[in-house]
């Protein structure tokens, strides 16, 4: 999950979770031409995923990501990962920032990270910033979001040096194993009828035959920074959840973003809630139309893949809510993350049980 962008308060200072002391010295020996003035930073997202921070070194603005305060689960948050695969598709038809620099010493500025360059665009992500927009631009960032998801499921992991990122065989019930683990790491209170989710998708988890595609594992629209004036996709962001897999669990959680917590009658989202019909954007059937106009993947029933969705992201949501009690986040609106748990479990409960 991803929040609204949060100024931190002084921007010649070191924000929370970043020593720029410690960073410009290790950038004078490293990356000396991205030390051409004072270093500042200001933090742009943060405390629910990785920690995005917008530095300045003279004229030049780039990105840093590291991993988030505190909680942090196994395999998840890293930034080495990250690196590694918009260093591979970097060359190909997917948009992605230019790789920079990776750091993997923690002695820097207390954690791993990397640097990307700064792309222009927008992440759409509130109603505020949605709204306004006329229905052709809309329908516009919808389709463009889909056929950058089909450009990325086209690449051939080997043929841009990823042929090792992951193992597709048994990914998905991998996938739900996996996620059963994080859950066991972040419990904190009662969750009803998550156990039961989890059970249901562990014995009933499909073996596909399109495994073994670049998946990104959290793609939705406020995952990338597009423009509306012309519509385009300019990167995808947050690669830190990417393996190699099976591409209907890329559509699955989409949907589960986009028609779930979307929906008109569903609780809404409180992180994003600029996304999906509720937001005046084209229903998850056409967009599922649209990629299949674009890709050679077979997308078939997807109600287990939305179950999947819900099961992940309750997971991250109750992460997310056991870092915030415990006062290991950045920013606002942290509250609301746990009620999200509740509905998604109901929710995959129904998208579990369905047969066709």
């Amino acid at each position: 999950m991803t929040e609204p962008a949060i100024d931190d308060s002084a921007p010649t200072g070191s924000p929370r979770g970043l020593d720029l002391g410690r960073l410009a010295s290790h950038l004078a020996m490293h990356r000396p031409e991205l030390t051409g003035g004072p270093l500042s930073a200001r933090l742009i997202t943060g405390g629910r995923s990785n920690l995005t921070y917008l530095l300045r070194a003279g004229e030049r603005e780039v990105v840093l990501r590291r991993p988030p305060l505190g909680h942090v689960l196994a395999t998840a948050h890293d930034m080495a990962r990250e690196f590694r695969v918009i260093s591979a598709l970097a060359p190909t038809h997917v948009p992605v920032p230019e790789p920079l620099l990776l750091c993997t010493d923690p002695e820097v500025i207390g954690a791993p990270f990397y640097l990307m360059a700064h792309v222009d665009g927008t992440v759409f992500r509130t109603r505020e910033q949605t709204d306004p927009l006329p229905a052709e631009q809309r329908r516009g960032l919808a389709m463009a979001m889909m056929d950058t998801l089909a450009a990325l499921h086209t690449v051939d992991p080997e043929a841009v040096g990823l042929a090792d990122f992951g193992r597709p065989h048994g990914f998905l019930a991998r996938q739900v194993r996996r996620w059963s683990g994080q859950l066991d790491k972040s419990r904190s209170r009662p969750l009803p009828g998550i156990d039961e989710l989890r059970d249901q998708l562990a014995r009933t988890a499909p073996e596909s035959a399109g495994t073994g595609r670049i998946v990104h594992g959290d793609y939705r629209l406020d995952n990338l920074l597009a423009t509306v004036d012309p519509v385009a996709v300019r990167a995808v962001l947050d690669w830190e959840m990417a393996t190699l897999g099976d591409p209907l669990a890329d559509l699955g959680l989409l949907l589960t973003y986009w028609d779930v917590m979307g929906d008109e009658a569903a609780p809404g989202n409180p992180v994003a809630d600029g996304l999906g019909p509720r937001a005046g954007f084209p229903g998850g059937a056409e967009l599922i139309e649209r990629y299949a106009g674009h890709s050679d993947v077979d997308v078939g029933p997807l109600h287990w893949h939305v179950a999947l969705g819900c099961f992940k992201l309750a997971v991250i949501c109750e992460g997310i809510h056991y870092r915030h009690i415990r006062g290991q986040t950045l920013g606002e609106g942290f509250d609301q993350i746990g009620e999200m748990v509740a509905p998604l479990v109901t929710y995959g409960l129904a998208a579990v049980s369905r047969r066709s």
